[in-house]
């Protein structure tokens, strides 16, 4: 079945992790097993283009992930905003030469969608994968003004931050509120049309958002605070709020986001996919209708395949959750909603004519 999967890291993958997507998974397992690769993350690969293919995960929203971090005694984040910005140029180009080799395609407009969705469903083999840009927090945006060139560039989505504060709000793991320079920064939004994801905001900061933004807005990759009780996942009260503005919230497959107490790199995985099935569920009831939630599945995030659920070993597995869904009860038309057709709904409302 055809997935729309509204959160992969792929630039981040393809430029900081210097991974060649073109190569199968295996392939880029072995690569770092050869060259004795310790960090989390490595050796530990679930997607590749080839695999995103035999997945039937054809369209996505990827990201322009370049974290500002104070401190720089570690191998994620950048030390200014001039070097996100410089970062998150470099994950554009990185994007333009996957296009330019015919590995993924660009949607920026309702045309665009329209067009790719009709090509998935003739079952085009060599369809490349379409992918919507978004921005995983704003810290590349040296100014709020900032966000008119990378719209130029074809950003549209973009959530306002990531993990801890940043120069525009509070992030995950923070109790700050939005910043000053928020407010310029969600009108340029507004103006332009984008919808802003609510996914990494403090519980504070998504509050005030709601009040100070009535634009469109989506949670990309953002699971349920019932499975796993602590800030990065939505409370019933902010998941209804989403759900109450015509939005849609993408599942993840991080098990720190499936698993109550899991540890990183310290705590065996007991969770299995159905595990996903269940926070959809959640959802669905929620809401009351299968319309408001998706796939958003944040595979190889930062992380690989000791994060996920024990029977995914490959993104390809995210093809068990439709049968995992019809045992609970689920019609092929609900399913198919919430494997692509609510994400390809909603942006058929938000992208520009």
């Amino acid at each position: 079945m055809l997935i729309f999967d509204a959160h992969l890291d792929l630039a981040l993958n393809g430029v900081d992790w210097n991974r060649d997507l073109r190569c199968d998974v295996a392939e880029l397992r072995a690569q770092e097993r050869s060259l004795g690769m310790k960090d989390a993350g490595r050796c530990g690969s679930t997607l590749s283009f080839p695999e995103l293919l035999r997945g039937e995960i054809r369209i996505c929203l990827s990201t322009l992930l370049a974290r500002q971090e104070r401190e720089i005694n570690h191998s994620f984040g950048w030390s200014s905003p001039a070097t996100c910005y410089a970062m998150a140029h470099a994950h554009l180009a990185w994007h333009r030469a996957m296009e330019r080799a015919g590995y993924l395609r660009a949607i920026r407009t309702k045309g665009d969608l329209e067009a790719h969705c009709q090509a998935c469903e003739k079952k085009i083999e060599l369809t490349p994968l379409g992918f919507i840009q978004t921005m995983e927090g704003a810290d590349p945006l040296l100014v709020p003004d900032t966000v008119d060139e990378f719209y130029e560039h074809g950003l549209r989505a973009i959530g306002l931050t990531h993990y801890g504060p940043n120069r525009y709000g509070g992030g995950t793991m923070s109790e700050a509120g939005l910043a000053l320079d928020a407010v310029p920064l969600l009108k340029r939004i507004s103006a332009l049309g984008m919808t802003v994801d609510v996914t990494h905001l403090s519980d504070l900061a998504f509050w005030q958002l709601l009040d100070l933004f009535d634009g469109r807005i989506h949670a990309s990759h953002q699971n349920s605070r019932r499975l796993a009780p602590w800030q990065r996942q939505f409370s019933d009260e902010q998941y209804k709020a989403v759900i109450e503005r015509d939005g849609v919230i993408g599942i993840a497959l991080d098990v720190i986001m499936l698993q109550p107490g899991y540890v990183r790199h310290v705590s065996e995985v007991t969770v299995t996919i159905d595990r996903a099935v269940e926070n959809i569920d959640i959802v669905c009831q929620l809401a009351g209708n299968t319309q408001h939630v998706g796939i958003g599945s944040d595979l190889d995030g930062g992380y690989g395949v000791e994060q996920t659920p024990s029977d995914l070993d490959r993104i390809s597995d995210l093809q068990r959750i439709p049968e995992l869904l019809r045992k609970r009860g689920y019609t092929d038309v609900d399913i198919a909603g919430i494997m692509h057709g609510n994400w390809r709904r909603f942006f058929s409302e938000v992208l520009p004519a």
